[in-house]
């Protein structure tokens, strides 16, 4: 083996023992991850404010207090603004005698029976002698042997215009009875009023008396009272206004009255209906009517209950004033006693009137 053979050989094993004593290169490290940077949430916007609702005219507020503060008697004044919302009153939560106030929730219920397709007005109805209650009640005359064939439609005239007690019960009865009513009134939130238990036994009770079938259509109510002592009448008189089984608050009735305007009570064509009806009424021309100027209009319910001696009792009136603007007003005076004569009682409706009026020419 030459010389030159091995030099080249021992220089590649140098070389292979240089290569293999020279450590590996690291591993090149992955990029780090760029930082999470967290950015606060944005702000939440500021709640807006609620609306200030309208509120009542200072003036109006005032009268109505110092009418309710200077009757002479038992009285509840609500008003509310139909279409603002606010409410002013004297005593306008306490329950009181509604009488043929009352009436204007029978409509209710019986619009409402049409809507549903369980009545139609144009249903005939034949309203007999034993139907007959008390007090007032125009269709008595008509109701002969037979007794008298007539509609519903004809008969929710009567008792919305003319506030015929007994065409008001034939209702009352077709519709359900007073379960049917007080159902109406729960349904549909109108909370402060109650409903009694129809004419003839709400008469007889107020009195203190039990209705009886044969005094139907003749005077033997009224020779029952006549015959009772002053004293047996107090007592019963007395309890009836200390929790009147028809009750309402006049802030309740104005509830009713705004929602029915609102139409929140009957489909549109129905409140038409019901509210001409009570445009259309014969009674009380001379109560909240009285105060009204040209251009004002009221749809309204009148009551009237019954007396003793110089005590009156449930002597009402409610309803919804509309100015020529078309602003609505829901109003109700009820007197659930007094021994004011009646110009006084009047003049207080009237001047309720006059100050929602003059309220509303101000603002």
């Amino acid at each position: 083996m030459s010389v030159k053979f091995l030099n080249a050989l021992g220089a590649v094993i140098a070389t292979s023992i240089l290569a293999a004593c020279v450590p590996a290169a690291p591993p090149v490290a992955a990029p780090a991850p760029p930082p999470v940077v967290r950015r606060p949430p944005p702000p939440r916007p500021a709640p807006r404010p609620a609306p200030e609702r309208p509120q009542a005219p200072a003036a109006l507020l005032n009268a109505v207090q110092a009418l309710g503060q200077s009757f002479d008697g038992d009285v509840g004044i609500s008003v509310r603004d139909v279409d603002d919302g606010w409410v002013v009153a004297w005593a306008g939560d306490k329950p009181r005698p509604q009488q043929s106030v009352s009436k204007l929730w029978v409509g209710i219920t019986v619009m409402d029976a049409v809507e549903k397709g369980r009545l139609t007005l144009d249903d005939p109805v034949t309203v007999r002698r034993s139907d007959l209650t008390v007090f007032h009640q125009p269709i008595r005359p008509l109701v002969k042997g037979d007794g008298y064939r007539t509609t519903v439609g004809a008969l929710l005239s009567g008792a919305m215009t003319r506030s015929d007690n007994t065409a008001n019960d034939v209702l009352l009865w077709r519709v359900g009875g007073p379960e049917a009513v007080r159902r109406m009134l729960a349904d549909k939130g109108v909370r402060g009023v109650t409903f009694g238990p129809g004419e003839r036994l709400l008469q007889a009770r107020t009195a203190g008396l039990t209705w009886r079938p044969e005094w139907a259509g003749g005077w033997g109510f009224l020779q029952a009272r006549a015959a009772m002592s002053y004293a047996a009448r107090k007592k019963a008189l007395d309890r009836y206004l200390a929790d009147p089984i028809d009750g309402a608050s006049a802030n309740g009735v104005t509830l009713g009255i705004a929602l029915l305007a609102q139409g929140k009570l009957l489909k549109p064509a129905s409140t038409d209906k019901l509210l001409s009806l009570m445009r259309a009424s014969k009674t009380g021309p001379l109560r909240l009517k009285s105060g009204l100027r040209p251009g004002w209009s009221l749809a309204h319910k009148t009551g009237t209950g019954q007396d003793l001696n110089s005590l009156s009792t449930g002597y009402n009136d409610v309803g919804l004033l509309v100015a020529p603007d078309g602003h609505r007003y829901a109003v109700a005076v009820m007197i659930a006693s007094t021994r004011q004569p009646i110009p006084a009682r009047m003049r207080l409706m009237g001047n309720v009137s006059r100050a929602i009026v003059a309220a509303h020419n101000d603002d």
